[in-house]
């Protein structure tokens, strides 16, 4: 049997991923024309049409499609076996490409690197900060090996690993807090008055379901970018908000004249690693975990 060549199987992947054949030879380094005839070498190599083209434009037909998938699979795994190899088989050594979001990142890196330079010193850390969604679609496509996300959260071929819990606190400016009832019931706050982050970051999510923010009416239509946001808007006397306490334990209400109550029914959010299932470094991630769960408000990992 005649292998398919793996550098072709990677044009393929990345040209589904761009879906422009410009912007796919660009990210693989080599010309068009190049591209295109790796593709027409892989659909003679198994005999069948992989895309549809038309003019300059084509789509993927579903065994293109299949092959795409399978593709990732393949390549992930030759990736990790060079990597293997090239470490010697030491785990411990090698390159490693986390993810983190953006309401964990600012609060962990330094903890985190810390950590890493003194129980891992031998691994390679790049890191990327983003969406949770743009990070599980990078880790589907083997641009990232791990991530740190915010649980819980559906993620399809992928496993968890949940590393601790992070309490959310109800954030109110010491004028405001002075009218709040005792013990806090945050059914009462007035409407418009809660502050949050924008949809696509998954702590507005937690913060809903954790916090019982069961009347949307309570929430302001002014949503921020960050969660340094959240506190400009809170502090300012606007309204209120929740922050969890991974930001609180960096000082993030430091120089403001904000006050922190923990949230009804002691609120939190899971913590935890995400990784591709059939991965071969569950042993490096597992160790990983051990040195990031102390980093968290609950350590719950066992």
């Amino acid at each position: 049997m005649k292998w398919p060549n793996l550098k072709h199987l990677h044009y393929l992947v990345t040209l589904y991923q761009e879906q422009h054949f410009h912007r796919a030879a660009q990210r693989c380094n080599v010309s068009q024309s190049t591209l295109s005839t790796a593709i027409q070498n892989l659909e003679e190599h198994f005999g069948s049409q992989l895309l549809e083209r038309e003019h300059k434009t084509f789509v993927f037909t579903s065994l293109g499609l299949d092959i795409v998938e399978r593709s990732k699979v393949l390549l992930q795994e030759a990736g990790e076996l060079v990597e293997y190899a090239q470490n010697a088989g030491n785990w411990q050594r090698g390159t490693l490409k986390l993810g983190v979001i953006p309401t964990i990142a600012p609060f962990l890196f330094e903890g985190m690197m810390g950590a890493f330079s003194a129980f891992l010193p031998d691994i390679n850390l790049e890191m990327q900060e983003d969406t949770t969604e743009k990070l599980l679609q990078q880790l589907t496509d083997g641009r990232l090996d791990l991530l740190i996300l915010a649980l819980p959260m559906e993620t399809p071929g992928c496993k968890q690993m949940v590393l601790g819990h992070d309490p959310f606190h109800l954030i109110a400016h010491k004028d405001m807090a002075e009218k709040l009832p005792s013990p806090i019931d945050i059914s009462n706050l007035p409407k418009k008055s809660i502050f949050l982050l924008q949809q696509e970051h998954c702590m507005t999510g937690h913060a809903v379901s954790a916090c019982n923010l069961q009347h949307s009416d309570q929430i302001s239509s002014v949503a921020a970018s960050s969660l340094y946001t959240l506190v400009q808007l809170a502090n300012s006397k606007m309204g209120y908000t929740f922050l969890p306490e991974l930001a609180l334990n960096q000082s993030i209400l430091e120089h403001t004249g904000l006050q922190s109550f923990p949230a009804e029914e002691q609120g939190f959010r899971e913590i935890g690693l995400v990784w591709r299932s059939g991965t071969t470094r569950m042993q490096l991630f597992r160790r990983i975990g051990e040195i990031i769960s102390p980093l968290l408000p609950i350590p719950t990992l066992k």
